[in-house]
């Protein structure tokens, strides 16, 4: 869906700019796949598992554009992306019409100045006006911050996946499954 945009200032009073993505930012989300896998144990991919083309990213956009309850929510500071929140429907049917998911990062070095926290803000509030009455999402255990950030917003623990990743050095990281009512 097509966001109306907003801006506010995070903790040091730097502006920081939300919007939807839009299909010229392709390359940047790409890069900044690239970028934040490398930074944190906590995604999903490894960097060099990221192989999507522009074209590809370019129509995912759309369709997240076209969507009616979906939206991927991208922040910018001095015209730079620095990170994004991701709003998804669990399924296409009716019975789980309930439910969505979120998923967020962002850059490194853009962390704990209140720009995740103001993006989540902005994506509960969507979902909740476009019909939602739950959201979910996944987080590893070890991710202390974000995990403080999501009870903080009324989030809670439903459910421990064990060795949900395997790391290269043969070692595992368990997941949590958080979810808020609406």
């Amino acid at each position: 869906m097509v966001f109306e945009e907003k801006s506010m200032k995070d903790k040091l009073g730097r502006s920081v700019l939300f919007r939807n993505a839009r299909p010229e930012d392709a390359e940047d989300l790409i890069q900044y796949l690239k970028i934040t896998s490398a930074e944190t144990p906590y995604l999903v991919r490894e960097p060099e598992e990221i192989t999507i083309t522009k074209t590809k990213e370019e129509q995912f956009i759309r369709d997240k554009m076209d969507a009616e309850r979906e939206l991927m929510l991208v922040a910018f500071m001095d015209g730079k992306h620095i990170g994004n929140c991701s709003l998804m429907s669990i399924a296409p049917y009716k019975r789980y019409s309930h439910r969505c998911e979120i998923a967020i990062a962002l850059y490194k070095e853009y962390c704990g100045f209140g720009i995740g926290k103001a993006m989540l803000q902005i994506v509960l509030e969507f979902a909740k006006n476009v019909g939602y009455e739950q959201v979910e999402l996944e987080v590893m255990a070890e991710n202390k911050d974000a995990i403080h950030l999501y009870e903080k917003l009324g989030f809670e623990k439903y459910g421990t996946f064990p060795d949900n990743m395997k790391f290269a050095d043969g070692s595992y990281m368990d997941a949590f499954w958080m979810m808020k009512k609406l």
